[in-house]
C-alpha cells in the first residue's frame, strides 16, 4: 500500500515534515543492517583495468550507511558513538535460572551469579538528544556478561521488538529516501514511497513515538537470531527477550508533556539509589519454518519461552565519561554455547561498530 491509500491522520503523520522529525531515532538500526561489499570485484575486464586509469574504489555498505548516520546526526560528533550516543554506564549481576543450562553450554548459564556491565542509551547519535523527544527512540539496553578468565560476552537489544528493515540493501535504501526526500518533494516523497512499500518500517516508525515511563519499565528485545547450543550438542535457534520486572509503561500525554530533557537518566540515577533494576532475560525459542535471517519479522508471541536468569543492574559505574568512549559492545562478542545464526547482518555490524569507534578518541 502507498502512504497516500492510509487513513488521514496516518497520511498527516507521514509528511515529510513529520517523517524528517521522527526518523532521525532510526539511526540506532543501522548498526544492524549493513551488508559488505567491501572488496567486490570490478566489472572492468583486467585488460581494460591495466589500461585505463585506475577506478575509484567503491565504499562498502557500511561505510556507505555510516555516511548518512553522519549525516543525519550533523556531522561527526567526536567522542560518541554514531549511534546511541547519550547513554549511562551501569554495573550489576546476571543469575541464572536451572533452566538456562538445559538449553546452552554457555559458561555464564552454568552456576552462580556472574558480574555485568550495562548500557543504557538514547536511539540516536545526536549526544545531547533530549529524552523526551520522539527522536530518542528506540532506546538501547547493551549488556555485557562477565566470564571466567577475564572472558566476557555480549547482547546488544533495543526497544521496539522487530528492525525496521530486514536487509542492509533496504537499510540503505531507506536512509537514501530520507536523505532524497525535500520540503518540496511530490508526493509520495521518496521517504512516504518507500514507507508505503515497507509496512514493518512504517509501524517502526509510528510505535517508536511513545515516552517510555522509565529505562526501568522498558521491554529490550535482540531482534536477531542466535543458535544455543547445549552439552548434547543439540542446536537452538533463538532470540532474546528482555522483559522489566516492574513491568512496562509509558508516559501519557499530560506527564510527556512535562518529561524534562534528560528525565530517563536522572530517573534512573535515583531508582539505582533506592535499590537494584531488575529484567528477566529470556529466549524465545524458533518452530520449524520461523525465519532466522530477517530480524524485521517477529516470531509469534505463542513461540516457548524459556527464563535465562535475572538481570539486577545495582549501581551507576564509576568513571562514566571514560567508559563511554572505551566500551565497544557488539553482537559477535559470542562464547562456547552460543553461536550466529543464518542472519547475515549480525556479523557485519561490527563494519559499522569499527568506523564510529575510530571517532570516539
Amino acid at each position: 500500500m502507498l502512504v497516500c491509500d492510509l487513513t488521514n491522520g496516518d497520511a498527516q503523520m507521514l509528511r515529510l515534515s513529520r517523517v524528517r522529525y521522527l526518523l532521525p531515532g532510526l539511526i540506532v538500526l543501522a548498526q544492524i543492517a549493513c551488508r559488505s561489499t567491501a572488496g567486490r570485484p570490478s566489472q572492468q575486464s583486467q585488460g581494460a583495468r591495466d589500461s585505463a586509469a585506475p577506478a575509484a574504489t567503491e565504499k562498502s555498505l557500511p561505510q556507505q550507511i555510516a555516511d548518512v548516520m553522519v549525516q543525519l546526526n550533523g556531522g561527526v560528533h567526536t567522542g560518541f558513538r554514531f549511534a546511541h550516543a547519550k547513554g549511562l554506564v551501569t554495573t550489576g549481576t546476571f543469575t541464572p535460572s536451572s533452566e538456562a543450562r538445559t538449553i546452552s553450554r554457555a559458561a555464564h548459564f552454568q552456576g552462580g551469579p556472574v558480574p555485568v556491565t550495562v548500557r543504557f542509551s538514547d536511539g540516536t547519535g545526536i549526544p545531547t538528544i533530549p529524552d523526551n523527544d520522539p527522536r530518542a527512540g528506540p532506546r538501547g539496553m547493551a549488556i555485557r556478561f562477565g566470564l571466567p578468565g577475564g572472558a566476557f560476552t555480549d547482547i546488544v537489544a533495543n526497544s521496539h521488538n522487530g528492525f525496521v528493515v530486514g536487509t542492509g540493501d533496504d537499510f540503505l535504501a531507506f536512509f537514501k529516501a530520507v536523505a532524497e526526500t525535500k520540503p518540496d518533494s511530490p508526493h509520495p516523497s521518496p521517504i512516504e514511497a518507500f514507507l508505503g512499500s515497507h509496512p514493518r518500517a512504517l509501524k517502526f516508525v509510528m510505535d517508536n513515538r511513545a515516552l517510555p515511563k522509565s529505562f526501568a519499565n522498558l521491554a529490550f528485545f535482540g531482534n536477531n537470531a542466535f543458535v544455543f547450543v547445549d552439552k548434547a550438542g543439540t542446536t537452538h535457534p533463538i532470540r532474546y527477550q528482555i522483559i522489566p520486572v516492574s513491568g512496562v509503561a509509558n508516559l501519557d500525554s499530560v506527564t510527556a508533556a512535562k518529561a524534562g530533557a534528560n528525565y530517563l537518566f536522572e530517573d534512573l540515577s535515583r531508582r539505582l539509589a533506592r535499590g537494584p533494576v531488575r529484567f528477566r532475560l529470556y529466549t524465545q525459542l524458533a518452530n520449524p519454518g520461523d525465519p532466522t535471517n530477517d530480524g524485521s519479522i517477529v516470531w509469534p508471541a505463542d513461540r516457548k519461552r524459556v527464563l535465562l536468569g535475572t538481570i539486577s543492574v545495582t549501581k551507576v559505574a564509576p568513571n562514566n565519561e571514560e567508559l563511554q568512549r572505551s566500551l565497544t559492545f557488539n553482537p559477535i562478542f559470542l562464547t562456547n554455547g552460543i553461536q550466529l545464526s543464518d542472519d547475515p547482518i549480525v556479523p557485519l555490524r561490527s563494519a559499522v561498530y569499527a568506523l564510529s569507534v575510530a571517532h570516539r578518541r
